[in-house]
């Protein structure tokens, strides 16, 4: 497995096959990327695909492709949209903040205590903002296993689970503002920093803010349990009595016959339809009749009748079968041409035959991309020309 060598690499890797990993993200959850429909985000070069699976950026797996999970929890972290409460992160940023304060009190050299310093402050600030999302994705998993857990059962025991989550929460608030207003009384008197205590600030109105969510969301919870439980107890019933009627005693075991004798209710009676059918010996005889009849018989003949108009046939021209080609640009093909030469790499793409029009812009991008692709066949070394405004570094085969 090979890794991104620099942060610039990573970062070009990730805008170039954007389209790419945006696609797959969105549709992690729906369906099974293959890897037909990846083709068609990249131009139909597979090394573009295989340099991203070489660099853990997606996985392959059969004919399907996915993203890393280290990259989709990246991706979903940063995005907001994860669905999973890690209590975890908390839990531990409280030990480490404990760890720090006592090495800082410890310390003597003033550069060391800086430093234990800025990963406390670091660690409060990072506390704050994963309780608030984590508030946000309670609330947010709570009301989607109501609304879309089908299964009774399963229901309630998410809600609950969800509780018990609930409860962590509420304890890892607790415990932080432990630290703050009693434990480290000492070390917040020594620290003496500015920046610390508006992030100590700051820090508490979001725990004050989540604190007030938890109770809302408890009530929630209660709610909808209670929901669950009438429901459940219904469907007992309704199970119970179904039984019954399949095996033919509900009427030797319940009171039905006089529950339904007593109940006058018709809303469910199907609406019986009683047509009038007019004697045919009677609108003979009747002359009034016979006239209302001859005009509702003319109010009919007045009326258009709309033909359907018929679609003209289709065209010869169009039947006719039609090939479209697209010059496609083969990296493979321009370094093996590359390595055969002893020119360097930004000239010899400025020369190369492309067998279409390729301006000069597009160009450097093929020189970044033959760079980005096949970086163990080249030597990259120090020196750097300038073309066009452009600088470049001097690229030689190995």
């Amino acid at each position: 497995m090979n890794t991104f060598n620099d942060i610039k690499e990573l970062v070009f890797a990730l805008n170039r096959e954007s389209k790419l990993i945006s696609e797959m993200f969105s549709k992690r959850k729906s369906i099974d990327y293959k890897f037909s429909d990846a083709l068609e985000l990249v131009d139909y070069d597979e090394n573009r695909i295989d340099f991203l699976i070489q660099r853990s950026v997606i996985r392959e797996n059969g004919n399907t492709l996915e993203l890393d999970d280290l990259f989709l929890e990246f991706f979903e972290q940063v995005l907001d949209v994860n669905e999973e409460i890690n209590l975890s992160y908390i839990d531990e940023n409280i030990k480490n903040i404990k760890e720090n304060i006592d090495y800082f009190l410890n310390e003597n050299n003033e550069n060391r205590k800086y430093g234990y310093l800025r990963f406390i402050k670091k660690t409060f600030k990072k506390i704050g903002l994963i309780t608030l999302r984590s508030v946000v994705d309670l609330r947010r998993n709570i009301d989607n296993t109501f609304k879309n857990e089908s299964n009774y059962k399963n229901k309630q025991l998410k809600l609950e689970n969800l509780d018990e989550k609930r409860t962590v929460i509420k304890n890892l608030i607790i415990q932080t503002l432990k630290i703050i207003n009693e434990d480290e009384v000492t070390f917040f008197n020594r620290a003496l920093d500015e920046e610390l205590n508006r992030i100590i600030i700051d820090l508490k109105h979001q725990l004050g803010e989540c604190s007030h969510n938890l109770i809302e969301i408890e009530k929630q919870i209660i709610d909808y349990l209670n929901q669950i439980k009438i429901h459940g107890k219904f469907l007992e019933k309704l199970r119970k009595l179904k039984y019954l009627k399949d095996h033919f005693l509900i009427e030797a075991e319940t009171n039905i016959k006089q529950i339904i004798s007593n109940n006058n209710s018709v809303i469910f009676e199907p609406r019986t339809s009683e047509p009038l059918n007019l004697s045919i010996d009677f609108l003979r005889e009747d002359e009034k009749v016979f006239d209302v009849i001859k005009k509702i018989a003319k109010n009919h003949n007045d009326r258009k009748v709309f033909k359907a108009e018929l679609a003209d046939s289709i065209s010869d021209e169009f039947l006719e079968n039609s090939i479209e080609e697209e010059i496609m640009i083969n990296y493979e093909e321009i370094k093996n041409s590359f390595l055969a030469t002893s020119d360097n790499l930004f000239s010899f793409i400025l020369s190369y035959d492309f067998s279409k029009a390729v301006e000069f812009n597009e160009r450097v991008t093929i020189f970044c991309q033959v760079i980005s692709l096949y970086e163990q066949d080249l030597d990259i070394k120090n020196n750097f020309q300038t073309s066009n405004g452009i600088e470049y570094a001097i690229v030689t085969a190995r």
